[in-house]
């Protein structure tokens, strides 16, 4: 009389991988990863020259007294520009410029791209030309909406002037790029208004994706909305949300264009990559400007990883 084991014969590598607990790998499984491997490697090798080598060679520039005018010849200085960059008021000015700046402003982008989403998922007549008409700002290159605003802002010709002292808010004009009170709110304002549009597309596109009986229920058993929306909706989108201000934290961290053309090297508004592009480009300070472009990546890149661990965020969208 044969034995159970002795029917089934010997034990192959998927018997094997059972019986450890392991789930089994079938061979289309195998091959549809050697054939994802196949189509990346090709972006991967392109992305290694196109970002990886010049990170490299700015990290290597670092380290040396380098200048624009002749890269050629330089000399290894070890950890010299890093100990003036850290010594550097203007540096940390540029740096707390940046970190409110991100702060402030995905703060606001979020509230309101929250509550724009949750106005264009609700069922109304002229839903899609409302749709389109928000995503207007954030179609707009942002060298044009930085221009534009900045002729808004003029305190001599500029329409908010002129609208505000119309209507008896002020009573006289105010240099809104100019004066170090007021000069941080008026690109805080611009970028809130051109970059909420992305954060309500982030957001609607969750808010699409969640089950409708978790609703019906609700309001079969009379629980209010403001209710649904904290206990139900916003664990829902928890993840969508969490992926929507990484990406928006990360271009506030890199903002450089809309803050030059409004601000230009002003010490009020200065971010982190301002600051950088005055030492590589107007003091042609090649070794010093990439020790504090290597600053810069390294600050962002511990934001985002602390960001994810805390949020225990995975990128696929799982916990």
């Amino acid at each position: 009389m044969t034995t159970a084991s002795e029917r089934l014969g010997p034990p192959g590598p998927g018997r094997a991988a059972a019986q450890l607990g392991k789930p089994e790998v079938s061979d289309l499984t195998r091959a549809r990863v050697r054939s994802a491997w196949l189509f990346l490697t090709p972006m991967l090798l392109i992305l290694a020259l196109v970002a990886g080598w010049p990170l490299l060679r700015t990290i290597w520039f670092g380290f040396t007294d380098a200048t624009l005018d002749n890269l050629e010849s330089y000399e290894l200085i070890g950890l010299e520009n890093y100990i003036f960059l850290v010594q550097d008021p203007t540096w940390w000015r540029a740096v707390w410029n940046t970190v409110w700046f991100t702060l402030v402003s995905v703060s606001l982008e979020t509230i309101l791209g929250m509550a724009i989403a949750l106005t264009l998922n609700a069922h109304f007549r002229g839903r899609g030309l409302m749709r389109a008409a928000v995503l207007i700002p954030w179609a707009i290159p942002t060298i044009v909406s930085a221009k534009m605003w900045g002729w808004m802002y003029h305190d001599q010709f500029g329409l908010i002037n002129d609208l505000l002292m119309r209507i008896g808010i002020l009573s006289e004009p105010l240099a809104w790029t100019a004066d170090p009170d007021l000069a941080m709110w008026a690109v805080i304002m611009v970028d809130v208004w051109k970059t909420t549009p992305f954060m309500t597309l982030l957001i609607l596109a969750g808010l699409q994706m969640l089950p409708q009986d978790c609703y019906e229920s609700a309001k079969v058993d009379g629980v209010h909305p403001v209710k649904v929306f904290f206990k139900v909706t916003l664990p829902l989108i928890r993840p969508a949300l969490m992926v929507a201000v990484i990406f928006r934290a990360l271009d506030s961290l890199r903002i450089f264009d809309l803050i030059y053309v409004l601000t230009s090297n002003s010490e009020d508004t200065m971010t982190m990559s301002i600051y950088a592009r005055q030492q590589l480009v107007d003091f042609q300070d090649v070794g010093f400007g990439s020790a504090a472009s290597t600053l810069l990546f390294l600050i962002i890149a511990t934001a985002t990883v602390i960001y994810v661990t805390a949020g225990r965020l995975r990128l696929d969208g799982g916990r």
